[in-house]
């Protein structure tokens, strides 16, 4: 009855003040909502729920924290990109009481790509170029930042994908569709700067969500297959300055330039469109690029092609480059290296390393020592792989002449890759790195073309094998053994984009070829529990913790899921 006679008053006010209809409608509709506010803000507190306030203000020491646990501060959790999470509330004993807590929905995309960000209790997401901040124990928006899509691109920017966002004391960091780094107010989403990092003109675009190091927010840009210059960027987090730019296609003079001849080297990709890895121990910078460009034809680029389809070894203060290592020389297949270089320390022939792991698109599976860029295993983990016959003990391809021709040539894996930019993940207490991988081949054609501004840039295309049956497996693979120990083959057409993560509680998450959020033994590998989203996945699942209880949650679709158990 108080807040009946609350809004009787707010409507006599409204009436008294106003001088026509329209007038009082607004008046009156301000004042409701402002009653509205005041009711939820009474219901939460009855309910023992404050609202959340979007104070984060991130530290230094929050973004180190290794593994993560009640937060997840950036894209893959935390530095390692390993995608564990310390949280154990859920087990293979109770997972199958999981139940939905929560969905929010996006209006402005039917394909959610973004891994959420939480801290502290409020959660970070992305759609397109648009920035919520939600209550994470609700889903209910705090604030909501609106920027149009951008038109006039071409490719991966042309469908708006964006990964999520970085968080740095109380700013938030998102790339956009047309490679804008924005810095909004964590706590209301005003936006702080703006800072154009490359030309969409040239069809350079950005799909990643940036990396905070130290007082730097670090970025690339997606648009190989459209012909541009790959770089990485880092930007003052405070003032949006440009502190360096590595450029991953080596100018004239410069070591690698042989492959590029002429002006090639303005075309050549090696884009750097998912985020890297970080080691504060080494003060190292991990980051991967994508193919050169032409994808499929090579002449226009003899040789290795520095520094397409490599990881990137930088230090993050100077932008300079430690070493690389490069996964497929001279690539001719759209085998890009933007999966995640994760860290990790292992025994591996006896002697514990520092590691750095990759699962590649090319079908193998990398060891090397993150100190100095030292190749260590390659382990193949797809059976349908026919474009190298093994890695050589320096850790190159040895090559099967498959290559893609006229006439066309069925090459493996396929076009999308033995697995793509998906996330993986690695469990430390069961030694395994879990990745989703890809059953299939594709026929690969080949027709030298000029590059032309405004079209892509790929030399032709491929099509699927008529014969081939593509299957989604996920895999088990121990480190220190160098061996797969379990597979999961999975019920699909093989279309899925769901990536993995893995828990203290001996959990694997992953979202399956069905469009389900599934769990898994960590150690066996043997089925829990499933929730059926009703979409086909495009995102990987994280854990996070608010007043000691555990969530795990996952986009799917235009939709971001919330899942927990009864509390």
């Amino acid at each position: 009855m108080v807040w009946i006679a609350v809004l009787f008053r707010k409507f006599k006010s409204a009436r008294s003040k106003s001088t026509d209809m329209e007038s009082f409608r607004k008046e009156f509709t301000v004042g409701a909502l402002a009653f509205l506010s005041l009711f939820w803000l009474s219901a939460a507190g009855q309910q023992g729920q404050a609202p959340v306030v979007a104070d984060v203000n991130v530290s230094a020491d929050d973004l180190q924290t290794q593994p993560s646990g009640a937060n997840w501060t950036s894209y893959n959790g935390d530095y390692t990109g390993r995608r564990y999470s310390a949280l154990h509330e859920i087990t293979a004993a109770n997972v199958k009481g999981l139940r939905t807590s929560w969905i929010f929905h996006s209006s402005n995309s039917e394909r959610l790509e973004v891994t959420p960000v939480v801290v502290r209790g409020v959660m970070y997401v992305t759609s397109a170029n648009d920035v919520f901040a939600l209550d994470a124990r609700t889903g209910r928006v705090i604030w909501h930042h609106e920027r149009p899509v951008s038109a006039g691109l071409l490719d991966d920017a042309a469908a708006h994908h964006n990964r999520g966002v970085g968080v740095w004391r109380n700013f938030v960091y998102m790339e956009t569709d047309d490679a804008h780094l924005l810095c909004l107010d964590a706590r209301s989403g005003r936006p702080l700067w703006d800072v154009t990092y490359a030309d969409k003109a040239k069809h350079y675009g950005a799909t990643s969500a940036p990396l905070i190091v130290k007082d730097e927010v670090i970025v690339g840009t997606s648009g190989g297959d459209s012909g541009v210059r790959g770089f990485l960027s880092a930007y003052d987090t405070v003032t949006g300055k440009l502190k360096w730019r590595f450029w991953t296609i080596p100018g004239p003079g410069e070591f690698g330039s042989s492959s590029w001849p002429g002006d090639s080297y303005l075309h050549g990709g090696g884009t750097t469109w998912m985020p890297g890895t970080y080691d504060p121990k080494l003060n190292t910078l991990y980051w991967t690029t994508s193919n050169p460009a032409p994808d499929f034809v090579g002449e226009s680029r003899p040789g290795d092609d520095l520094y397409t389809a490599c990881v990137l070894a930088l230090n993050p203060d100077t932008g300079t480059l430690k070493w690389y290592f490069q996964f497929t020389p001279h690539d001719l297949y759209d085998y890009d290296a933007n999966e995640a270089p994760v860290l990790m320390s292992a025994k591996v022939n006896g002697r514990t390393r520092d590691l750095l792991v990759q699962a590649n698109r090319n079908g193998f599976l990398y060891v090397l020592d993150r100190t100095d860029g030292k190749f260590l295993k390659a382990t193949a983990f797809v059976e349908k792989l026919n474009w190298a016959k093994a890695v050589d003990a320096s850790g190159r391809p040895i090559l099967s002449g498959r290559i893609p021709s006229a006439e066309g040539t069925q090459i493996c894996p396929s076009i999308d890759g033995a697995t793509n930019w998906f996330s993986p993940s690695y469990n430390p207490d069961t030694g395994f790195f879990y990745v989703m991988a890809l059953e299939s081949c594709s026929v690969f054609f080949a027709h030298p073309q000029p590059f032309a501004r405004g079209e892509t840039y790929y030399g032709t295309g491929t099509k699927l094998a008529a014969d081939d049956h593509a299957q989604k497996i996920l895999l088990a693979y121990s480190v220190a053994e160098g061996k797969i120990i379990w597979r999961y083959p999975q019920v699909g057409r093989g279309n899925s984009w769901g990536g993995t993560l893995t828990t203290a509680g001996e959990l694997v998450f992953f979202g399956n070829d069905a469009g389900a959020l599934e769990a898994v033994e960590a150690r066996t590998g043997r089925a829990l529990w499933q929730f059926n989203t009703g979409q086909t996945m495009h995102a990987s699942p994280m854990s996070y913790a608010v007043d000691g209880a555990q969530y795990v949650a996952v986009a799917a679709g235009s939709d971001v899921i919330s899942f927990s158990l009864p509390h």
